[in-house]
């Protein structure tokens, strides 16, 4: 059974026909089944439904490329991205923008994910001129992680502006983290409620904050905010 519905998918093939300027590679890091149960080897409950919903989007676009790679046959080249659980999903337009999400995006979380693809695909998004302006001042690299549920209705627009964020800086790169298939996370973060920040493993908010306050947060994580 498809996991978009028809009017779903003739929706998306009129919005990225109207919006997609260039080329988008879709590269998923997933973990094949096997028929084989080896004791220890964590399994990812996730990974073929992630891969069924990732295909169908990769089929509505000639601008949408798919790449699928075995995370532990290519765990080298994955951890130099910065990945380091599975499922992930990257998102590469003229270059690797720091668009990460990990685990399903499905739910709410779905909109973020076509979203990115379409500012990936531009290279450029609709944060505020004086918001980019004061992301150009970015001279340390921030990484951001946006812990979310698919259920949340307020994860989206974290995420979103997260995103944003680093299709903007490549000193950034945002993880959007669908935290109740990574609940070892959960502890280690705090996470109590979502959506929850985490910057540079350092600080930490709670809350979709405006775009305005979201980079005020980024800016003081990298020093920037006093010029430091």
């Amino acid at each position: 059974m498809p996991m978009l519905r028809e009017q779903d998918r003739q929706a998306l093939r009129s919005l990225f026909a109207d919006k997609l300027t260039g080329p988008v590679k879709l590269v998923l890091y997933t973990q094949r089944q096997s028929p084989i149960w080896v004791p220890g080897m964590p399994v990812c409950e996730f990974c073929e439904q992630t891969e069924r919903l990732v295909r169908e989007v990769a089929e509505l676009s000639d601008q949408l490329a798919l790449e699928i790679y075995d995370f532990v046959q290519k765990e080298a080249g994955a951890r130099a991205q910065g990945i380091d659980k599975i499922p992930a999903l990257v998102l590469v337009g003229a270059r690797d923008y720091g668009v990460r999400f990990y685990g399903i995006p499905s739910g709410y979380e779905f909109g973020a994910l076509v979203e990115a693809i379409i500012d990936v695909s531009r290279g450029t998004t609709d944060l505020k001129p004086r918001l980019k302006e004061e992301l150009a001042r970015l001279d340390r690299d921030v990484h951001i992680q946006v812990f979310t549920t698919p259920t949340c209705p307020y994860c989206p627009r974290a995420v979103r502006v997260a995103h944003q964020m680093a299709v903007e800086s490549e000193h950034v790169r945002a993880d959007a983290v669908e935290i109740t298939e990574f609940p070892q996370l959960a502890g280690r973060y705090q996470v109590r409620g979502v959506p929850k920040v985490v910057l540079n493993e350092a600080s930490s908010f709670e809350g979709a904050v405006p775009a305005d306050v979201f980079v005020a947060h980024v800016l003081r994580a990298a020093g920037a905010d006093r010029g430091e």
